[in-house]
């Protein structure tokens, strides 16, 4: 493998690891008990807020021209529509966690509204979970590295 490729998968790894640290801070923020109020409340925003800035990260470091997306392609054409729905999806998980942080600042006022934002963030952490499975598979396909899944 060409050496600057290797240093931009190393980027790309640990990039990776930030993210999947920032997804496990919302998991916990959200495993929380929201009678904690206040503090859940401080807690599932910061998390959503990191998820937030490392999702447009990783969206950058992977769709940039020349990137892991346009090569893994070239390398392999087949993994073509695998990369579009990656990138599809980043564009609807930031529109997610912009809508739960809008929801945040006008305010969740009721109980039901609480649950509904906590139910929404769960299901994103699902889907952000996935997204990391399929990503792996797609580098793995297309340069036989293993990029780590424990980041």
């Amino acid at each position: 493998m060409d050496p600057e490729f290797a240093a931009y998968l190393d980027r790309v790894r640990a990039h990776r690891a930030e993210l999947g640290e920032s997804l496990a801070a919302l998991d916990a923020a959200l495993a929380l008990p929201i009678g904690l109020g206040p503090l859940w409340r401080r807690r599932v925003r910061a998390a959503l807020t990191e998820l937030e800035h490392d999702l447009r990260d990783h969206r950058a470091i992977t769709e940039e021209p020349g990137g892991l997306y346009a090569d893994a392609v070239a390398r392999a054409p087949r993994l073509a529509s695998l990369a579009k729905l990656q990138m599809e999806e980043h564009l609807d998980f930031v529109e997610v966690v912009q809508r739960l942080l809008g929801e945040r600042e006008a305010g969740l006022e009721s109980p039901e509204a609480v649950a509904a934002h906590r139910e929404a963030a769960t299901a994103l952490v699902g889907r952000v979970i996935r997204h990391r499975q399929r990503g792996a598979d797609l580098i793995y396909e297309a340069y036989e590295v293993d990029i780590g899944g424990s980041g």
